[in-house]
């Protein structure tokens, strides 16, 4: 199901993370996709501080997965970046179901990675350039 097609110039994506939570609906798993540098880490920084995260937000290259928590929510929120992830049985071994069973919020970077093992209803969130200061993002969910 396609839900929206969004473009922004960069000092309006507090305004598009702050839209896009009310398009989140019951939904717990984000799949962020785009190629390197294109602001999937910095999307979900604004994501993360409109629902009134205090914690540092920053990509989990190294670590795989930081945990943040919400004051909005009273919920923790996952974030995981599979860059350096080489298959699908690693994710597997790490709990990942575990972790999309929790209830609580997961947003994946590179979730392209391990589109087979994500659950139904996952949101897919695309950002990909446009300009220098134009992107595009669109999400839509996994049937």
């Amino acid at each position: 199901m396609y839900l929206s097609i969004m473009e922004f110039k960069l000092e309006t994506l507090p305004t598009i993370a702050e839209r896009f939570i009310s398009y989140m609906d019951d939904n717990k798993v984000f799949a962020l996709v785009g190629e390197m540098g294109v602001g999937k880490t910095t999307f979900i920084k604004e994501v993360c501080k409109a629902l009134r995260v205090n914690d540092t937000v920053n990509s989990p290259t190294f670590s795989i997965i930081n945990e943040y928590y919400s004051e909005f929510l009273k919920n923790r929120i996952y974030h995981f970046d599979f860059f350096r992830i080489e298959s699908t049985k690693e994710i597997i071994s790490i709990g990942i179901d575990d972790y999309f069973e929790s209830g609580a919020l997961c947003f994946i970077e590179w979730a392209d990675k391990i589109k087979n093992i994500l659950p139904p209803k996952t949101m897919f969130i695309k950002i990909k350039n446009q300009s220098n200061e134009l992107k595009k993002i669109n999400w839509y969910i996994k049937q």
